[in-house]
């Protein structure tokens, strides 16, 4: 468990590694630009790298397959669950285990139960499909694409982040619905302005 006198930029460092950021040499400095452009702020970011953290040693604790096989996603303490699991207890617990860091508001479970029909081609395809969705956002200058989280399971687009707009936020869904292979898209997304960030 992180201790609360954990400093900003060791947290931000943290959070280059969880997300699996290359060139570690670039350090905390660009880390802690590019949380502090984001919607959340520098401090929204660092508390969900935090709840990262602990959510992701609560799994690891308690099984190590929990710990691979469920995804993590979090804006402003909302966090959702995507993957598959083996079983419907180990899907409970996953979400137990989630609710337990301090910071976090919300658990949206969409962890699947695992058919025993999956494979690489699947994982591949959703590498792909994840791929164009960002590669999308990237490149449109009417989009921030800083303040969305893209994750894909089993051809499934799940959305998270801040919109600036109904506009932008429609944008988004679009391209997500337009890419091929696509089975369904799942909006988390809530609007700048939206009261519930404020906790109201």
């Amino acid at each position: 468990m992180l201790r609360p006198a954990v400093t900003t930029a060791f947290v931000l460092a943290v959070a280059g590694l969880l997300s699996g950021c290359a060139g570690m040499v670039i350090g905390a400095g660009a880390t802690t630009a590019t949380a502090a452009s984001e919607e959340r702020g520098l401090e929204g970011a660092v508390d969900d790298v935090k709840i990262r953290a602990e959510i992701n040693h609560l799994w690891f604790q308690k099984d190590v397959d929990m710990y691979r096989q469920v995804t993590l996603t979090i804006k402003e303490g909302r966090v959702l669950l995507t993957g598959t699991v083996p079983t419907p207890d180990a899907r409970v617990e996953a979400v137990r285990l989630a609710w337990q860091p301090a910071g976090v508001r919300e658990v949206i479970n969409e962890i699947k139960i695992d058919s025993g029909d999956s494979g690489f081609g699947d994982y591949a395809r959703d590498v792909a499909i994840s791929q164009k969705m960002k590669t999308a956002l990237l490149f449109d200058k009417e989009i921030r694409n800083i303040n969305y989280t893209v994750d894909v399971n089993e051809a499934v687009i799940y959305l998270m982040g801040i919109a600036q707009s109904d506009a932008e936020l429609e944008r988004v869904l679009a391209y997500a619905r337009d890419i091929s292979g696509v089975r369904g898209v799942v909006n988390y997304v809530r609007l700048k302005n939206d009261p519930r960030r404020n906790g109201s």
